[in-house]
């Protein structure tokens, strides 16, 4: 979590900072469009193996066996995957760049640096998500979020001092994102890891068909869910052009900061709930549910609070261009907010014997975002494609947490967690008073902050809402005390 929030630090000192002071607001949306659509691109070539490692990789741990060469079959599955996908994309790229000729004119010019940005992404998850097996989290999250970004920082030093154009910025801009998946290559050999070999492969046929069956399934459910988050931004360019697509794109980025606590706990948990599955192990793996909802809706909620509450003094630093933004910023962290709270059912859905299920929920999901985006864009802009996101996520996860329910007995929900809810509500009617009690920012900021943490995450850990939570504060102020000597 720490690598990750450093990883964000440098994220909004790029997009937050660099982006909007060094490149217009078409150029921002440019660069991010190339981004998604590349994430895109990843997702069609991955077919569906990074839910099959997550799964299935405890069931082959054996090093000396190599792995039973597991993770040559997933990077030959990955490989033809990439080299379809590519293929795909220049046949059918002027049918692709004429959806957007018309009012994102720019994307056409630089449409193929997208390939590079999906090819490189497609590995790196691989690489991550087998690293995640053996519980080896800290290396990826480092090259992704830290390393990557500090190189994208020295290209935008380099743009302000015009030291390289915006032409070759966006193409070093796509290439860089090679730099992470050669980092996890260069680890997992130091780890003794870095299995290349076909021959190695020994996994009986019967074993493959049902890898592969489980791939195809999942396929479908990976690519669904990173889709709509592309499919807002995709949409937005379509039907209104670079210049929305940049405000929209980085109150994605924005609104993404509520679940980086989210992120840094499903890394580590995934591979434990594929080994509660394995083990049969149902009463441990409702404790993980409950502590997971419990921990992010606390974590989630309260950075929700502190940023909501703050969010005119701390939109009055960007250019009149986001405005909109404010309200696009408010519908997305509802939206993460609300797929925090809602945990683990994913995961323990898709790792279990009914995931095929999943696949009907996913396309329910694309459905009803592109359903709401057609009706909802045209009339509120960007505004609506954010309250299209939110709608679909409350809808995707209640449907799978009554299916997991259903067939698992298995519920995320505590008495506790309504109390959290409770004071969040709360919060945001006393922060709504005293949004005007002075005109200087700083102060105001302060003031808001204070409101948070007196009425949302003390009375938390007061009455000990979220055990988890609470028990790792009283942990760190232990061991401050001790270092302090107190």
């Amino acid at each position: 979590m720490i690598a990750s929030y450093l990883g964000v630090g440098l994220g909004y000192l790029n997009k937050a900072v660099l982006f909007i002071l060094i490149l217009s607001t078409e150029q921002i949306g440019l660069v991010n469009l190339i981004v998604s659509v590349g994430t895109l691109f990843a997702q069609f070539a991955n077919l569906g193996t990074f839910y099959t490692t997550w799964k299935f990789t405890p069931f082959f741990k054996d090093h000396e066996k190599k792995h039973h060469g597991f993770l040559p079959l997933m990077l030959l599955i990955v490989s033809i995957g990439s080299i379809l996908f590519t293929v795909l994309a220049f046949v059918f790229r002027e049918q692709i760049e004429d959806l957007y000729r018309e009012r994102s004119s720019l994307f056409v010019e630089y449409y193929v640096w997208m390939i590079p940005i999906g090819l490189a992404y497609v590995f790196f998850m691989v690489f991550e998500v087998y690293l995640r097996s053996f519980f080896k989290n800290i290396i990826s999250v480092v090259a992704y979020e830290i390393v990557l970004r500090l190189i994208v920082t020295l290209l935008l030093g380099l743009l302000w001092y015009d030291l390289i154009g915006f032409d070759l910025f966006v193409i070093l801009h796509s290439l860089v994102y090679f730099i992470p998946t050669f980092i996890l290559v260069i680890y997992l050999y130091r780890l003794d890891e870095l299995n290349l070999s076909i021959r190695s492969i020994r996994i009986s046929k019967r074993f493959q068909k049902i890898l592969i069956r489980f791939s195809m399934i999942n396929y479908i459910n990976t690519l669904g869910y990173v889709l709509v988050t592309s499919l807002d931004i995709l949409m937005v360019a379509q039907m209104i052009g670079l210049k929305a697509t940049g405000v929209y794109s980085t109150m994605v980025f924005f609104a993404g900061a509520i679940q980086v606590p989210y992120k840094s706990m499903h890394r580590v948990s995934v591979p434990l709930v594929a080994e509660h599955w394995k083990q049969r192990e149902m009463d441990k793996m409702e404790i993980l549910y409950k502590k997971f909802s419990s921990v992010s809706l606390v974590i989630g909620f309260g950075f929700f609070l502190l940023i909501w509450l703050n969010i005119q003094p701390l939109f009055s630093f960007l250019p009149n261009d986001f405005e909109e933004g404010i309200w696009v910023f408010f519908y997305l962290m509802m939206g993460k907010l609300v797929d925090m709270y809602c945990g683990l059912n994913g995961s323990i859905l898709v790792t279990s014997k009914k995931y095929s299920y999943d696949v009907y929920f996913t396309l329910l999901l694309i459905g009803v975002v592109f359903i709401l985006n057609l009706f909802l864009i045209p009339d509120y802009g960007a505004i609506g494609a954010a309250i299209s996101t939110l709608i679909a996520m409350i809808i995707y996860n209640v449907v799978r947490i009554i299916f997991v329910a259903y067939h698992f007995r298995l519920y995320p929900f505590t008495k506790e967690q309504f109390y959290v809810i409770a004071l969040g509500i709360l919060t945001m009617v006393i922060g709504y008073y005293t949004l005007d009690l002075s005109d200087n920012r700083l102060i105001q900021l302060i003031i808001q902050t204070a409101v948070t943490v007196l009425c949302f995450f003390t009375p938390i850990y007061v009455f000990t809402l979220e055990p988890e939570s609470v028990g790792y504060i009283k942990n760190g102020l232990n061991f401050v005390k001790k270092k302090l000597g107190v």
